[in-house]
C-alpha cells in the first residue's frame, strides 16, 4: 500500500508516540480509569439520554421486555420514553439488567445468566414480576442473581490475564485471526496491563456495575485522542477477539441450572421469557416452563419467520396442550451506550431504543402474526394479566 506525505507523516508520529509510552502507571492513565468507571452522569450526557434522535408519534402500543438500563436512572429513561412516544396509549415496560432485579414502575425484571445442563451451555432468561409480589419474597432469588453476577465479573480478570500472566495461545490464535501486528498486540499487553494495577489500586471505588469485560474496550477507547481512530480500531479487533477466546473456555458448570431459575421464578409469582433462542436452539427443544419466545431482537432475527411459525404451530388448539406461548420482540437495548460521546458509540447498538421493534411492521412478519391473532395490543394485555396472576 502506498502512502500520502501526510500518511507517512502521521505514521511516523504514531510510531514514536508508541515508542515513548510508559508502562508506568501515569496521571494520565487514573485520570482515564476514573472516567471510565463511573457511573455519575455529568449534564451532556443525561441530555444525550432525554434528547431522542427520533420520534416515533405512530406507535400507540410501547411494549419493552428486554433492555438494560445500566446505570442511567430510570428517571432519564422515563423521559425519554414519553419523548420517543408521545401518542402511547399503552405500554408494558419492563427492565432487565444483567442478574440484577431492576423496577420500572409497576413491574420489575432481570436477565439471567444460567446453565441448560442438557445440553451444556450457557443460557439467558428474561424474568418478570409484578413488584409488589417481590416485596419479602425475594431473598434466595435475589442471592442467585448475586452469585452469579459475581462469577460472571470474574470473567474480566480471565480476560486480563490473558494479556498480563499472559495466555500465549489466546494471544498467539488472537492475533492470527485478526492479522494484527506485533507492535498492537504488546501495546495491548501493556495497557491492560496497567488497567489491572489500576483495578487493585482504586479497588474499594470501583462500581460493582464497573467490573464487566466492557472496561477494558472502554479504557482503549478512552485512548483515541492520543493515538487515533485507525490504530485503536486494530487493536480493539485483536482484543475482541482474546475476549471471544476467553468467553468460549469459561466454565458454566457455576451457574444456577436453568431449571432452578424458572423453578425460583415461579415460586414468587413470575413469568419467563426465551431472549434470542436462536443463539442456542437446543433451549426450544427442552419444555422449559417459560410463557413465551423472543422471536426478534436486533442482534437474533435471521429465523423471526421461522419461529413464530413455531409457536403458531405449538398455539393450535389440541388436546392436552399446555397454556399458549407468546410471541414477544425485544429491542436489547443497553442505555450506557447513549452516555458516551458520539465518535465513540457503537452505531449497531446506539441505533436500539427502549420499546422499538421495527419487526412488528414488517409487511412479511405481519403475515406470519395476522395467522396468529398477535398484535402488539393483545400480547401486551396477555403478558399483563399472566404477571398479575
Amino acid at each position: 500500500m502506498k502512502f500520502t506525505a501526510e500518511q507517512e507523516k502521521d505514521n511516523a508520529r504514531l510510531l514514536d508516540t508508541l515508542r515513548n509510552y510508559s508502562e508506568e502507571v501515569t496521571e494520565r492513565d487514573h485520570k482515564i480509569f476514573l472516567t471510565i468507571i463511573s457511573t455519575t452522569l455529568e449534564d451532556w450526557q443525561a441530555q444525550q439520554i432525554i434528547a431522542p434522535d427520533t420520534l416515533y408519534p405512530r406507535q400507540q402500543h410501547v411494549l419493552a421486555t428486554h433492555w438494560h438500563p445500566e446505570f442511567v436512572p430510570m428517571e432519564l429513561n422515563k423521559e425519554r420514553i414519553e419523548k420517543m412516544f408521545p401518542n402511547r396509549k399503552d405500554e408494558l415496560i419492563i427492565p432487565t439488567q444483567h442478574n440484577e432485579l431492576l423496577a420500572y414502575g409497576a413491574y420489575t425484571g432481570t436477565e439471567v445468566d444460567c446453565y441448560a445442563s442438557g445440553f451444556q451451555e450457557k443460557v439467558q432468561l428474561l424474568i418478570h414480576f409484578e413488584t409488589s409480589k417481590l416485596e419479602g419474597n425475594d431473598t434466595m432469588l435475589r442471592a442467585m442473581l448475586a452469585h452469579t453476577r459475581k462469577y460472571r465479573s470474574s470473567q474480566l480478570f480471565d480476560f486480563i490475564h490473558s494479556f498480563t500472566k499472559p495466555v500465549e495461545d489466546r494471544l498467539h490464535k488472537a492475533s492470527r485471526k485478526t492479522g494484527v501486528d506485533p507492535v498492537a498486540v504488546k501495546f495491548a499487553c501493556t495497557v491492560v496491563g496497567k488497567i489491572e494495577r489500576l483495578l487493585n489500586e482504586h479497588w474499594e471505588n470501583v462500581p460493582e456495575f464497573s467490573i464487566r469485560n466492557k472496561l477494558i474496550r472502554n479504557y482503549f477507547d478512552a485512548m483515541r485522542p492520543q493515538f487515533g481512530h485507525q490504530f485503536i480500531d486494530r487493536v480493539q479487533t485483536f482484543v475482541q477477539e482474546v475476549k471471544n477466546l476467553v468467553k468460549a473456555s469459561f466454565p458454566l458448570e457455576y451457574f444456577y441450572r436453568a431449571s432452578e431459575i424458572i423453578e425460583e421464578t415461579r415460586g414468587i409469582g413470575g413469568c419467563i421469557v426465551i431472549p434470542h433462542p436462536e443463539q442456542f436452539w437446543p433451549i426450544l427443544l427442552g419444555r422449559y416452563d417459560v410463557d413465551g419466545y423472543e422471536v426478534w431482537n436486533p442482534q437474533s432475527h435471521r429465523y423471526t419467520e421461522f419461529l413464530i411459525d413455531v409457536v403458531n404451530e405449538h398455539n393450535k388448539p389440541r388436546k392436552g396442550v399446555c397454556r399458549e406461548l407468546l410471541i414477544l420482540m425485544g429491542d436489547d437495548c443497553h442505555q450506557g451506550e447513549k452516555t458516551r460521546r458520539k465518535e465513540e458509540q457503537d452505531p449497531e447498538k446506539t441505533v436500539r431504543e427502549i420499546g422499538l421493534q421495527p419487526a412488528w411492521d414488517d409487511l412479511c412478519i405481519q403475515k406470519k402474526l395476522i395467522r396468529g391473532g398477535v398484535t402488539r395490543k393483545n400480547v401486551i394485555e396477555e403478558y399483563r394479566n399472566r404477571l398479575s396472576g
